[in-house]
Order: structure tokens, then sequence, then C-alpha cells
């Protein structure tokens, strides 16, 4: 694994997207541009909406959202089916720019990353102004908008990110990190999801100013290990590298759901948008991999959490159903977050390192 460079002040730039593959459909059929339009699954099929543009989150269209429940709430709404061939496309080139800045750059999906810049001679060391060409670049050369956030570090780069989206540019300069962050409420934490900010609410936390004000035995009392890194959160600290790696583990796809899913049969129905993007993605997987154990992951609504892989199970949509039932049964309550994955066989050799995140 290859870390970003130490330096006394990290510069750090999260770029992102804006509903991308929405930004994709419309840049290549201009007609779609000025109606509510979406990428998912038929609604007739149980599917499930991947991603939407703007136009239709006015009508509070989400992602993960069921198509039908989208429909209910935006009639006109036109659903298309993803093309992932197109999307990997646009994805490599946009990544193909950002390595023209720095080395140090991890993909967290086709249309985000990281960059540590910290070292990059680029516009005299300037994060900001490299921001701010990467956006003009894929504009100017793929015709969709990227939103950026530059900080000091990698949690605050990516709320930067998506505080003037869509097609925005947010910098956190480090003289302004303490300051910024003190009225940063804390469900913008990194990690904190629904529940855990209602549970910070009841305790009279809402507010990072309020976080900072318990001490850490405190906050390990009531919150576990992840007391510690809210603390940290709270105080603008997040040390984790930019890193890069070319050899994975596992090839993977998750989505956390706005409404708990309350049992497997509404379980099941996500499973087919959840392999379409899992295919997509392997389609574009770089050579030396082969495909192995196919896996799911369940997170359940107490945020417990149960992974089932199978050997020499098959890569369809029936094997996935099998191995989602047997893990759903692990946990029976109603779920949060589902997974779909596969192990990966590096013929290459050498270390291998899971990219499986939580």
């Amino acid at each position: 694994m290859k870390n970003q460079p130490v330096t006394q002040q990290r510069k750090i730039i999260h770029v992102d997207c804006d509903c991308f593959y929405a930004a994709i459909e419309m840049r290549d059929d201009p007609r779609l541009a000025s109606r509510p339009l979406a990428v998912g699954g038929a609604p007739e099929r149980r599917g499930v909406i991947a991603t939407c543009n703007y136009e239709a989150r006015a009508y509070g269209v989400r992602s993960a959202m069921p198509a039908r429940q989208a429909l209910k709430l935006c009639p006109e709404l036109l659903i298309v089916r993803p093309r992932f061939d197109a999307y990997r496309a646009a994805s490599r080139e946009i990544h193909r720019i950002l390595r023209d800045y720095t080395e140090f750059v991890e993909p967290l999906s086709l249309d985000e990353a990281y960059l540590d810049v910290s070292a990059s001679p680029h516009f005299s060391g300037s994060a900001t102004r490299i921001a701010q060409e990467i956006r003009r670049r894929v504009w100017q050369e793929l015709r969709i908008t990227v939103s950026a956030g530059v900080a000091p570090n990698k949690f605050l780069a990516k709320i930067a990110s998506d505080w003037h989206k869509p097609d925005g540019l947010f910098v956190i300069p480090p003289a302004e990190v303490e300051a910024f962050v003190a009225d940063l409420p804390v469900s913008r934490l990194h990690g904190v999801g629904k529940v855990t900010a209602e549970r910070l609410g009841r305790l009279g936390i809402r507010i990072c100013a309020e976080l900072r004000e318990w001490s850490r035995l405190a906050l390990v009392r009531e919150f576990g290990s992840f007391g510690e890194r809210l603390g940290q959160l709270a105080r603008g600290i997040d040390e984790r590298p930019v890193e890069v790696d070319s050899r994975r583990q596992s090839l993977s796809v998750e989505h956390t759901y706005e409404q708990d899913l309350p049992n497997l049969a509404t379980c099941l129905e996500r499973l087919p948008l959840l392999l379409d993007e899992l295919d997509g993605r392997l389609a574009g997987l770089e050579g030396g991999y082969r495909p192995d154990k196919p896996f799911v992951k369940v997170r359940f609504h107490d945020f417990t959490q149960t992974t089932l892989e199978q050997a020499g199970a098959g890569r369809d949509l029936d094997s996935y159903r099998v191995l989602l039932g047997t893990a759903f049964a692990r946990g029976a309550r109603p779920v949060r977050l589902l997974g779909v994955g596969v192990r990966l066989l590096d013929l290459r050799g050498g270390e291998q390192l899971e990219l499986f995140a939580d």
C-alpha cells in the first residue's frame, strides 16, 4: 500500500460528481435534462432508484427508494435502466484527470475520490486552485459537473464537497477548522446515522461544540469505542491517510436505506438492482483478478451486522437469494443496510486488502 506523504499540513481534496448516473444520461440525451429523471429498476419489477437528478429530488425522490414510491411522489418521473459501460468509461476519464495532479488518489466509487495534494507542485501547491482546475476540466472534457471540498483531512473534505452541491467548491482552511466544526450538527459526523443522532440529541448534544464538553471517558462509556472517535471528529481531528492500493480482496456494493426494510421479502426485492451495480463494477475490474466466492452483508436496525459467503456458489440472482435468506435469519430484524459482493483471487499474488467498507 502507498499512503499519502507525511507533511506538516495535509491538503486533502474530496471530489464527488453530481448525481453521476443521471448526469451521464442527461449528457448523452439532452432531451432528458429538463425533466425529473432517475436511474434504476422498473417499477413493475419492484425496482429501486439508484440515483436521480435534482429536478426529481425536488419532489422527494431519493436513491434506494422503491421505484413505485418514487412515481407516487413524482408521476412525471422518467426511470431509465443503468448503463454501466457508459458510467465506467466516464469514471476512467475522471480518474485520469485526477492523477494528472497527484499520484495519491483513493477512489471510493465510480464517481467519488479523495486526493492528497500536500506535495503536489501544481499551482504552487494551492489545493484550492487544483480543485478548481479539476472541476473545470471535468466539465470541459466530459460535460458533467463535479463538487469538491478542500480541507486538512478526509472527514472535513468530504463534508466540504457536499456544502455547496451541486457544482460547488467549498474550502475549510486549517485556521478555520475549530470554528467551522464547533457549529457543525453532530448528524454530519462520519459514522453518525439517524439512530445515533437521535441518541445524541436525547443527551442534549446537537452540535459539535456540545459534544466537546463531554470527556473522552464519558463518551466511551456511552458509545463504546465509537465514543473516542466522536470526540476526535468533534474537534476536526481525522488522521486517516489517503490510501492508494491496486490489489483488491473483494469487490462490493452496498446501500443504506432511509427506511428500514421490515422483512426478508422486502430485502429480496432490493437484490436485482444491487446485483446490476455489482455486475457493472465487475465488468470494469482491471485484469489480474478472478471472481471467487459471493457474499452478502446485512446490517440490522440495531446496528448489529453479519456477512455471509459461500465457496462454490454461483453469482446469479438465485444464489444471492439463498445467501441473503440465510444471513437475514441470523437476526430476523428490520434491515437498514444491504450489501452484495464477491471475493477476488489476485492472480498476481502478494498481499491483499479488504475493501468492503462498513
